[in-house]
């Protein structure tokens, strides 16, 4: 018996589209699948090579900081669950909820006692020994929200339209003087493209694409960490021992790697030489370790990833599948970009971890939340050939490509005086 059986709409979900039949996942989900199971996998062979120094280092137990990421890739093992199987318009369901319980927390962050400061940032909430960052948990519902606010973008009043766009702005707000830049950056540019490819007009978009760019300026003139980080950025090796230290040695330890690497467990920069290798320079550790090679695996997983998610989007009929599987792609991939750039040194560095891979209960959960969203997706947004397992009876699965079951239309949430979609029974 599955658990989400017990939820108060188990019933309903168990009869909506044959949530639990796995025989009726589409190519593209089934592949979606499994790679971010690799993912995940891969992430935490590198979590624990990186993280066992600096455990034992601070605590005397090298396992200390994978087996903590274990209990929170159970947490986010239940989200992902959650996300795959509820249909989409129960996801959107909860998106209103979720956004402003997160907008509320990311505020409260600010309150004195509220919010937790590390490094000089205020990013995160105690939870007893645990932290909570409420900005990266915002993530999967930004995308649900902003999805639906875009597709509906020309059926809304012009009130729904201020209001929505004044609480997207107030979230960036929230997260950006935190401070919060990279997070910031990559939820304005989620936002970005997902009303890009909903069809809004361009002239609008590149104006308040410049606005966020010089939200970025200011932010770095204002705030003296950001703007020695970009100064050492463009000359780490004038301060090696200093604010350029952390590029430097990330350099050090992906020039180290070579064509094959040192061997998996054998990086020499993780011992006490590379700062937080087990958050946001988790890839230097890897590709020290992993060399070029294994670099360019990474990179073809990415790719794969990436490419199926837009065969999503392209292939999708309903345009609001469309926007949560283009939001769902962009902010996994973008994020983990990001970090790599970082890493080699192509962009400034930030605190942006890489997706399944960086240790943090909050990125993981939220990752796998979103990974969660796009397969389901692809189970949702295409009517392709379903492909059934060995030995399974269903008879679908032979169905010809001019005899495919219609896909189930999204009802999302809308304000009133919105004409209601059209639902059908499937």
């Amino acid at each position: 018996m599955s658990w989400w059986r017990f939820l108060p709409f188990g019933d309903r979900l168990r009869r909506s589209e044959a949530v639990g039949d796995l025989r009726q996942w589409t190519l593209e989900a089934r592949l979606l699948h499994w790679l971010t199971l690799v993912w995940i996998g891969l992430g935490l062979v590198v979590l624990f090579s990186a993280s066992f120094p600096v455990g034992l280092a601070e605590t005397g137990d090298g396992l200390y900081y994978f087996t903590r990421q274990l209990l929170w890739l159970a947490l986010g093992w239940a989200g992902f669950q959650l996300f795959l199987r509820l249909p989409l318009r129960r996801s959107l369901q909860m998106a209103i909820p979720g956004f402003f319980l997160f907008l509320l927390l990311i505020w409260a962050t600010r309150l004195p006692g509220v919010g937790t400061t590390v490094m000089g940032a205020t990013r995160w909430i105690s939870l007893g020994p645990f932290q909570l960052q409420p900005s990266e948990m915002m993530k999967p519902f930004l995308v649900l929200q902003a999805a639906w606010v875009f597709s509906s973008w020309r059926r809304l009043h012009l009130k729904a339209r201020c209001f929505w766009l004044t609480a997207f702005a107030v979230t960036l707000l929230g997260i950006l003087i935190q401070p919060n830049l990279s997070t910031t950056a990559l939820c304005g540019m989620t936002l970005w493209l997902i009303a890009l490819g909903a069809g809004l007009p361009l002239a609008p978009l590149l104006l308040t694409a410049m606005s966020g760019l010089g939200l970025a300026v200011l932010s770095i003139s204002i705030n003296e960490y950001q703007r020695r980080r970009v100064m050492s950025f463009l000359n780490p090796w004038a301060d090696a021992m200093g604010d350029g230290y952390q590029l430097v040695q990330s350099l050090l330890a992906v020039a180290s790697g070579g064509v094959l690497g040192t061997g998996y467990g054998f990086s020499q920069q993780k011992l006490s030489y590379l700062p937080i290798q087990h958050t946001d320079f988790i890839f230097a550790v890897y590709a020290e370790e992993m060399g070029l090679l294994g670099c360019l695996l990474l990179l073809g997983l990415l790719a794969a990833y990436g490419w199926l998610g837009m065969r999503v989007v392209n292939q999708a009929r309903n345009p609001l599948i469309q926007l949560i599987a283009l939001g769902a792609t962009v902010i996994m991939l973008l994020q983990a970009l990001i970090n790599i750039g970082v890493a080699i040194g192509i962009l400034p560095t930030t605190g942006l971890p890489f997706p399944l891979f960086s240790y943090g209960g909050s990125s993981i959960m939220a990752s796998m939340a979103i990974a969660g969203l796009l397969i389901r997706c692809a189970r949702e947004g295409q009517q392709a050939e379903v492909i059934a397992f060995p030995g399974a009876t269903n008879t679908r699965a032979k169905t010809s490509r001019t005899h495919r079951r219609r896909a189930t239309p999204v009802v999302p949430l809308r304000p009133k005086g919105i004409n209601r979609y059209s639902s059908r029974k499937p």
